[in-house]
């Protein structure tokens, strides 16, 4: 696979939404002996967040270094009592590109760290789309939050160290900290304790620009018998899109669960402008309508999956620094399979294609507004080579 390499003997446990999620990270964090690195978009002050925070504390009380990296756009609300109670207590909070401003229209603003990484003294590590957040705190509220994670044991930790080292030098340099070396007694415990194969796969704007848009083409292309995939924010280009489309021409059954609820209405719209070509090729697109979808995984064949950080539109694939989880393991993809499928037989609905052919005028004038408006701006930003393939 390009960008990355897949390494065997590891343990991935599947984590469903923060009600698994956040249990297992308070174990680790409470069992952590030296060192406690988080990286998240959004640390809410709610009751997850806190619960979060204090088991950092606690673990700041025992002598374990413990380092937060949070968003400087998607963190915004995090400047509370929170972030006070934190930095008071020991637990160190930098912030990733925090110099944003309503009217700042430079490209480098809409950079982000999107990616959701926790490493634990290097013997156990949490990669996948669940923010700091809890399930019911959801935008408009429309609850549950319907996301993954995946609990990480064996060799992979020793990518994941390293990516976690890296971002804490680079963030801790722009924020004019240089606080950024370990503990010499933190390495990864990367011996061999299960039986799964997987790699990391991150994106940033240097060296891995394109490895997980990669790693899904990969993928697709070599799909022979099914294809799930489930995406908070749905908005891909043309080479993705046709690889979908070869796809389900070839014979595989190629799925999309992507959310009904409108969050960011110029995205939503745009993307219903992808439909018709879609559901003309014989992809199946089912809406989510039960709770807030904000998963970004898939599986291939029921032996490749993937869990992360990653949509599949420009913010995620062009511009945001962003991780996944690729996995060949025939157990933890069909383990994955099986809940997507549940959702979408207890909280989905297919789109039709001939419903979708006679949708209202109104709607079609939304969306067709809606993508011009979205190629407009992409454009804008200097985007031109996926403005092209939204055509």
């Amino acid at each position: 696979m390009a960008g990355a390499e897949f390494l065997s003997g590891n343990r991935l446990t599947l984590l469903r939404s923060g009600a698994e999620f956040f249990p297992a990270l308070e174990r680790a964090v409470a069992a952590a002996r030296y060192l406690v690195h988080i990286e998240t978009y959004i640390f809410a002050d709610d009751d997850s967040g806190r619960r979060i925070a204090q088991a950092l504390i606690d673990a700041v009380e025992r002598g374990v270094e413990v380092r937060v990296i949070i968003d400087g756009f998607g963190g915004k609300n995090f400047l509370s009592g929170l972030r006070e109670r934190l930095n008071e207590t020991g637990v160190e909070v930098l912030f990733y590109r925090p110099d944003i401003t309503p009217w700042d229209m430079r490209r480098a603003r809409l950079r982000r760290l999107h990616r959701k990484l926790a490493v634990i003294d290097g013997r156990i590590a949490f990669v996948g789309g669940i923010n700091l957040i809890d399930d019911m705190n959801t935008p408009r509220q429309k609850p549950p939050r319907h996301d993954y994670a995946v609990q990480v044991e064996g060799p992979l930790l020793e990518a994941m160290l390293h990516e976690a080292n890296l971002l804490w030098r680079i963030v801790s340099w722009a924020n004019f900290r240089r606080r950024w070396i370990y503990a010499a007694a933190v390495q990864a415990e990367a011996a061999p304790c299960g039986n799964q194969s997987a790699a990391l796969v991150v994106r940033d704007n240097l060296r891995h620009r394109s490895d997980i848009e990669d790693a899904y083409l990969e993928a697709i292309r070599a799909a022979r018998g099914e294809i799930i995939l489930a995406c908070a924010y749905f908005f891909p280009g043309t080479e993705f899109r046709r690889a979908l489309m070869e796809a389900s021409a070839r014979g595989v059954r190629v799925v999309l669960l992507l959310q009904e609820r409108v969050e960011y209405a110029l995205l939503h719209y745009a993307s219903r402008a992808l439909y018709g070509a879609l559901l003309g090729a014989g992809v199946e697109i089912y809406e989510y309508r039960r709770g807030f979808l904000h998963a970004k995984v898939a599986v291939v064949d029921s032996h490749w999956a993937t869990v992360g950080s990653s949509n599949i539109d420009p913010f995620s694939l062009l511009l945001a620094r962003e991780a996944n989880i690729v996995i060949e393991d025939t157990d933890f993809a069909t383990e994955l399979r099986q809940s997507l499928l549940e959702h979408m037989r207890s909280g989905a609905a297919p789109v039709a294609r001939e419903q979708w052919r006679h949708k209202p005028l109104g709607l079609r004038i939304r969306i067709w507004m809606a993508y011009g408006v979205a190629r407009f701006l992409i454009g804008c930003f200097g985007y031109g080579a996926w403005q092209r393939d939204q055509t």
